[in-house]
């Protein structure tokens, strides 16, 4: 969706709202696609003294596995998105800034696209308290306790033979 900002650019006051959905359901990340519905977007492009300020709200449901027990979740993500717009920069490249092109135009699905993937998460878990799987048995420890047998340092094998019950011969 290529928005043209030329009219609203000449508009002090001006509005330009917005709705779209970006479906990005063939990007990978992190080994899943946790994209199985379009992320819904909605904003608006004001002119603020001749200053073009656009803010947008995505969001989304998405389809993720738990980084320390495996198990599949779903969670809803929204991003907050503010920034400004230019037609050219006076001294050379801002982050702040976007840039439109030579015609005018902001395309939309890119900037969209590229904000809702920098906000995603880099660690994802089911609960903030998940306590993931055991390295040694591999025991949900959300679900069940450990299997593994406590092995003993050799050093206190010996230490730990005074502790065992004796057996009484009969």
């Amino acid at each position: 969706m290529k928005l043209d900002l030329k009219p609203l650019a000449q508009q002090p006051g001006g509005v330009l709202p917005f709705a779209l959905q970006a479906d990005l359901s063939g990007v990978e990340w992190n080994g899943t696609r946790p994209f199985e519905q379009p992320v819904r977007v909605e904003g608006q492009v004001c002119n603020r003294a001749g200053a073009l300020e656009l803010t947008a709200r995505l969001d989304t449901v998405l389809s993720l596995v738990c980084d320390r027990c495996a198990k599949p979740f779903r969670r809803e993500k929204a991003v907050e998105y503010v920034t400004l717009l230019a037609f050219e920069l006076a001294n050379g490249e801002s982050d702040d800034i976007v840039l439109l092109n030579q015609n005018g135009e902001l395309e939309l699905d890119d900037l969209m696209r590229e904000v809702f993937l920098l906000e995603m998460d880099t660690k994802n878990l089911c609960s903030e308290d998940c306590k993931g799987l055991c390295p040694g048995c591999g025991a949900d420890l959300n679900v069940e306790p450990c299997r593994c047998k406590k092995e003993i340092d050799p050093r206190w094998a010996k230490l730990a033979q005074l502790l065992e019950p004796e057996e009484t011969d009969q």
